[in-house]
């Protein structure tokens, strides 16, 4: 992989003279609000005008602290927090790899001297984790210039929560080299959370969780539950139900941390009784959606189930699950007369592609995820079944003869028996074993076409136009009704890889994920998802026994209920779950349409939640 272009000679040597005479300063004035993203725009915009008029000492200069700045910081990440900003047809933006080592000993000369913070913390950051040999008072440096930027909502989504962010996890990485700095910056939060008001929307949520993800302000946790459960309070008794769950949850796990059982279990019900309130919002309004409110239901019901044992008959939870049961049941059987059929009319593949990118392109970003998750209808089983069907009938001989399907290491795994004269009969039957293989072989074709025409090339436009984190994957989990309690963090994970094209952690973070989401529905269901076996051990179903559950159709539909079993169980397609709990899938199999195509489809059903769980 290459990165964005040629600009000037790899050997070419800048000074020190360079540095003072690039007009550096000058170019920042177009940066319009001083991000990162904006100033890499207008150094790399002097960058190139100054190539272009052949004064490459100059132009040098310039592309290195344009480089510096474009990179995507991660600061979860000790080990890798600079990410490239663009992937695109084989070719990048800058990593931390691509600077030479005479480039980080020109920029370590000059760092100390740069008055921007940002680009001096970047630029300190950079040479500490390229070329430690150099000395730790670069990775001081980056500490004290990113806690510089200032702790205000405005700059906060910036990009100032990335930089505290990695500033706190750049001084606990130095232990006692950094202390007297880590102290500041957890009394300066503090402050930031004490002055923070109601109206100041997610900002106060957004430092307590500073504090919370590093372990700091413990001897503050009692004040910070207390002023998170007022938040939560206004913002229920408002109506604004999406953010009174955000504060009940980060309440309820301060509680949580101070082992104080009674407080965690109030915020944890107060928590799923926003839910409920949200459903029963959505079944009193001028267009009702018994849809919408049988998945709150179905939420509330899975937060009622992680509060502790011996709390539950204090706060009547067990008989709150019963009431909540009921009036989930009674909103699935109400919601079946909200379903109907979509259809698209038919266009070339050129087509597919241009309309897949116009769906996202220039839109804000939640919108162009919400276009981005819904380019396909997915499968049609009805559709699907009818056109195998009919191939069969118009084309016999091709299925008058078994066959055996082989994997990638050549071991058999299937077998499929010749056809029979009543394979194309009986519609409303369990497809018979031959025209299963040939729904399997037809959907996984149609996997391939969705992916190569719309995911991808959509995915792309995404990529270009947004910058979305690790942490807004995990807010989008947390906010859905579809993910089950206490699983948000590994779904936010598994999806963000996938948006970053990092399909082999996709896939080993999100199938197990997928499995306990199939399992903790039914469970909400009421089906019994466990076996006792002869020794009286308790064993939990598989996924490939769960999807064929009575209750699966009901709760996921005939649709959805078809593509967990053909991607993710069916030993004649993809068969995902198999093909990751047991280690076989290699390198390459990880980025298959079918594996893309998985993703995708769970940021559908995510996303979508998300919407929906919004749209009171």
């Amino acid at each position: 992989m290459t990165t964005e272009t040629t600009r000037y000679p790899a050997d070419f040597i800048v000074t020190e003279q360079d540095f003072k005479d690039c007009g550096y300063l000058e170019a920042l004035s177009d940066a319009s609000d001083g991000s990162y993203v904006s100033l890499w725009q207008a150094l790399s915009d002097a960058a190139r005008k100054a190539i272009n008029e052949q004064r490459t000492a100059r132009g040098k200069v310039l592309w290195l602290l344009a480089d510096a700045c474009s990179m995507m910081l991660q600061p979860a990440s000790t080990q890798e927090p600079f990410k490239p900003y663009m992937v695109i047809d084989g070719r990048r933006s800058a990593i931390p790899e691509d600077f030479g080592g005479a480039d980080i000993l020109f920029l370590s000369t000059i760092a100390e001297r740069v008055p921007n913070s940002r680009i001096r913390a970047r630029l300190a950051d950079l040479i500490w984790l390229t070329h430690r040999k150099l000395g730790v008072s670069y990775a001081l440096m980056a500490v004290n210039a990113y806690r510089s930027l200032p702790l205000n909502k405005e700059t906060w989504l910036l990009d100032s929560r990335d930089c505290w962010h990695r500033a706190v996890r750049l001084a606990l990485t130095l232990g006692n080299g950094a202390l007297e700095q880590l102290k500041d910056m957890e009394a300066a939060i503090l402050v930031a959370f004490e002055s923070a008001a109601t109206e100041d929307g997610f900002y106060p949520l957004w430092l307590a969780s500073l504090l919370f993800d590093h372990q700091l302000g413990l001897d503050k946790a009692v004040d910070i539950g207390v002023k998170l459960r007022q938040i939560a309070i206004l913002a229920n008794g408002a109506g604004n139900y999406h953010r009174a769950r955000s504060y009940f949850d980060a309440a309820a796990q301060w509680f949580k941390r101070l082992k104080d059982a009674d407080g965690f279990a109030e915020m944890t019900i107060a928590f799923a009784e926003s839910w409920v309130k949200e459903a029963v919002a959505h079944t009193a309004a001028n267009s009702p959606s018994f849809m919408i409110a049988a998945g709150f239901y179905e939420k509330a019901i899975q937060i009622y189930r992680s509060v502790p044992r011996r709390q539950r008959a204090v706060y009547r939870v067990d008989e709150r699950i019963a009431e909540l049961h009921k009036s989930m049941s009674e909103a699935g059987k109400r919601s079946l007369d909200e379903m109907g059929p979509i259809s698209a009319p038919g266009v070339d593949v050129r087509e597919l592609v241009e309309a897949a990118q116009a769906a996202v392109r220039g839109k804000p970003i939640w919108e162009a995820l919400a276009s981005f998750v819904n380019l396909d209808a997915g499968a049609n089983v009805v559709v699907l079944r009818t056109a195998c069907e009919k191939a069969m009938r118009e084309h016999p001989l091709q299925m008058l003869f078994a066959a055996t399907y082989i994997s990638n290491d050549g071991r058999v795994v299937a077998r499929r028996p010749a056809a029979s004269f009543g394979d194309t009969e009986a519609q409303d039957s369990e497809p018979s074993p031959t025209l299963w293989a040939q729904m399997i072989r037809h959907y996984q074709e149609r996997i391939d076409l969705v992916v190569q025409t719309k995911i991808l090339p959509a995915l792309e436009v995404l990529r270009l136009e947004h910058r979305l984190r690790e942490d807004n994957f995990i807010q989008l989990a947390q906010q859905s009704p579809a993910v089950p309690v206490s699983r948000e963090r590994l779904w936010g994970r598994a999806l963000f890889a996938g948006y970053d094209h990092d399909f082999d952690v996709t896939l080993y973070l999100l199938i197990p994920q997928v499995e306990h989401l199939v399992r903790s529905h039914l469970k909400a269901a009421g089906a019994k998802t466990t076996i006792l076996d002869k020794d009286g051990v308790e064993n939990e179903y598989g996924l490939s026994t769960l999807v064929d559950f009575p209750q699966a159709i009901n709760i996921f539909g005939e649709n959805l209920n078809f593509e967990l079993k053909a991607l993710f169980c069916d030993a004649i397609g993809p068969n995902l779950r198999n093909e990751v709990a047991h280690g076989l899938l290699d390198d390459g199999m990880s980025h298959t349409p079918w594996s893309i195509y998985a993703w995708w489809l769970m940021l559908r059903i995510v996303f979508n939640g998300y919407r929906n769980a919004r749209s009171t």
